[in-house]
């Protein structure tokens, strides 16, 4: 049975692992510094503060939601309030990693907690690790130096806003380094989009829009195995399209398509294309297209 865990400060964090806290919302971490590993074993982690690692060696399994983290050596994990964890703990392993926590009440107020929407990479599901070469984990671990050099000074009126700048800007390099890895795997991406398409045909295809209605982002995503945030990236920088709007054009493309067909009515069609009433789907329909399905119909035949 797991061991369940709750990290709801950064104390917390630091006492599992005996290692020291530099300040009760904020500390930067190594964790061959530990005085003390988990035993091996299965572990439920309940985060309450914000959390971003630098795995310098794998030392167990890591579910995030359905998924295994794909995380090896050089491989940043990151982890966000409300966001629960399980990792199993082989055994003889001590986990080596660096990394810092902070707690939400240290961003009140700040740039930072006005921009921490932005970093999407706290929400990805656990197949979307950040992968990092040896420039990038260099800077990595210098940019966690600053935020450490900055602890260790004297605290003043400063600190804090200092050091929510400092992480700030390892954020900022982050999402460089996930741009980065969105261009390197453009194949995957490319397959991704595919099976995309695979989805949607067999949504409509199968009666599924008759049975559930239009399909969402959230059920496109989990087809794909994705997290809808990280589905949602994907789809704008390889289409140009929201998830949303890579829907709507292909709901508009089969309506045109079965509006051909003078057998169907438009009732018919609005119903298997997944819309609960007909005049909702009309409104849809010349909201994109300009016309209303009866006067694309007239025009067409």
């Amino acid at each position: 049975m797991d061991k369940k865990i709750m990290i709801d400060t950064v104390a917390a964090y630091c006492q599992i692992h005996g290692l020291p806290v530099a300040h009760p919302l904020v500390t930067v971490v190594d964790t061959s510094q530990a005085q003390k590993h988990a035993p091996a074993g299965n572990y439920t982690f309940s985060y309450g503060v914000y959390a971003l690692f630098l795995k310098d060696a794998k030392c167990g399994d890591l579910i995030y939601g359905r998924q295994p983290y794909d995380y090896q050596e050089g491989t940043v994990v990151s982890f966000a309030p409300g966001q629960v964890v399980s990792f199993h703990y082989e055994p003889q392993s001590a986990p080596r990693a660096c990394g810092l926590l902070f707690h939400p009440d240290l961003i009140h107020g700040t740039s930072l907690g006005r921009n921490i929407r932005q970093y999407h990479f706290f929400s990805y599901s656990s197949r979307e690790a950040l992968h990092l070469n040896d420039e990038e984990r260099d800077l990595f671990r210098s940019l966690l130096g600053q935020v450490s050099d900055e602890l260790r000074r004297q605290a003043d009126g400063h600190t804090l806003r200092l050091v929510s700048r400092h992480i700030e800007l390892l954020l900022d390099y982050c999402l460089r380094f996930y741009e980065r890895q969105f261009t390197t795997r453009t194949r995957a991406n490319k397959d991704i989009l595919e099976k995309l398409e695979d989805v949607l045909d067999a949504y409509f295809s199968q009666g599924l829009a008759v049975r559930d209605g239009l399909p969402s982002v959230k059920y496109l995503a989990e087809q794909c195995f994705l997290s809808p945030n990280y589905f949602g990236d994907l789809v704008k920088r390889e289409t140009g399209r929201t998830p949303q709007e890579y829907i709507q054009r292909k709901i508009v493309d089969l309506a045109k398509h079965a509006l051909l067909d003078r057998n169907r009515t438009v009732k018919e069609i609005a119903y298997g294309l997944g819309f609960s009433y007909p005049q909702h789907f009309n409104r849809y329909f010349k909201r994109n297209v300009g016309v209303s399905p009866t006067e694309y119909r007239r025009r067409a035949v």
